[in-house]
């Protein structure tokens, strides 16, 4: 097995805390696995095989409903944790991962996990955390379907991606992975049909620019006047 270079992991939110013996102790039992764009890091109901820490490239999570619809949940980016069922009390993975472009990550057979957390602690607070930050984030999401309008909603999932994996080129900001208006369709609880025309709209007006899988945000501040309407905005 090829040795992890820690330089590469050693300010991921994962290991804060951790002495640098402490991490190439922990890299050790870890391997490196290379996932095809479109490829699965694991599968929605597979035994919990593994946890992984993303290395390069973005993953998207989605769920299968029992009605047979896929649900986008969220999309992880380089240096944050996956597959971390264990901590959280599953035997099976909740979700689906799927590679949205060539990625890399660092994988640990889950059987290793007790050991580890016990050895290291901050490991599990660490993880804590971040289990806690994206359980803020689903409650933020479920507010927003429940009581916002379509574009606004929409416009959130574009500031909060931009946020989380925003690119600054010549004319905007640029959501620096794949992503169509199908996916961003199936985050917002809405349909292809009304997210295109939305899009379509806001690209008319100069708000963003789009083409196959890419998205520019060229107007944050416009989105974000979009993103915090008010009802009495919307129909005034």
């Amino acid at each position: 097995m090829a040795t992890i270079d820690a330089s590469l992991v050693t300010k991921l939110p994962l290991f804060a805390g951790l002495t640098a013996d402490e991490l190439d102790a922990i890299l050790q039992q870890a391997r490196s696995i290379r996932v095809p764009k479109n490829a699965n890091v694991f599968e929605q109901g597979e035994d919990a095989h593994s946890f992984f820490v993303l290395l390069h490239g973005h993953v998207r999570a989605s769920k299968l409903t029992p009605a047979g619809e896929q649900v986008v949940v969220r999309y992880v980016s380089p240096g944050e944790t996956l597959g971390v069922a264990m901590a959280i009390g599953l035997l099976s993975y909740p979700a689906t991962a799927t590679a949205v472009d060539d990625s890399i990550v660092l994988a640990w057979p889950t059987a290793a996990w007790p050991r580890l957390v016990e050895q290291y602690p901050s490991l599990a607070t660490n993880t804590l955390r971040t289990v806690g930050a994206r359980l803020q984030e689903t409650h933020s999401r479920v507010v927003e379907i429940s009581t916002q309008q379509v574009e606004q909603r929409v416009a959130h999932a574009l500031l909060r991606l931009a946020k989380q994996s925003g690119r600054k080129v010549a004319n905007g900001v640029e959501i620096d992975f794949p992503i169509s208006r199908q996916d961003i369709a199936q985050m917002t609880g809405t349909t292809l049909h009304t997210v295109s025309r939305l899009l379509s709209g806001w690209e008319q007006k100069g708000l963003i620019e789009s083409g196959r899988q890419r998205i520019v945000l060229r107007n944050l501040d416009q989105l974000v006047v979009l993103a915090d309407q008010t009802p009495d905005d919307q129909t005034s």
